[in-house]
């Protein structure tokens, strides 16, 4: 991968970085545990309650991995190795990256792997 792709990739990772950062501060309220006062909250509002706070928790767990990722990346970037599968050294598609780039694996790689 040529310089001005490491520096695209590199920026779209920094940026991604930034966003996900800023979508964990902003929805750490969203993962707090719910009042189960039946006075104030009927059973079912009670039970979406539940169910957006487990959601909201699924989705910071996957934002935290993909933040763990992203270091990985840039050093795959320094490293010369960005953009190669880590499995089969293939080249990882552009379009893949563009998708995600955090990806390690080529899409048959990927495919195996499930």
């Amino acid at each position: 991968m040529d310089n001005l792709d490491s520096d695209t990739f590199r920026r779209a990772l920094l940026d991604l970085m930034t966003e996900l950062t800023e979508l964990e501060s902003l929805s750490s309220e969203a993962t707090k545990p719910v009042q189960l006062d039946q006075s104030t909250v009927g059973r079912l509002s009670r039970m979406d309650a539940m169910q957006g706070v487990e959601m909201a928790k699924e989705a910071s767990r996957r934002r935290k991995q993909q933040l763990a990722r992203i270091p990985l990346a840039l050093e795959r970037i320094a490293l010369g190795s960005y953009g190669r599968c880590a499995l089969c050294d293939e080249d990882i598609v552009l379009g893949r990256l563009h998708i995600d780039p955090t990806y390690t694996r080529c899409i048959n790689c990927a495919d195996q792997s499930v």
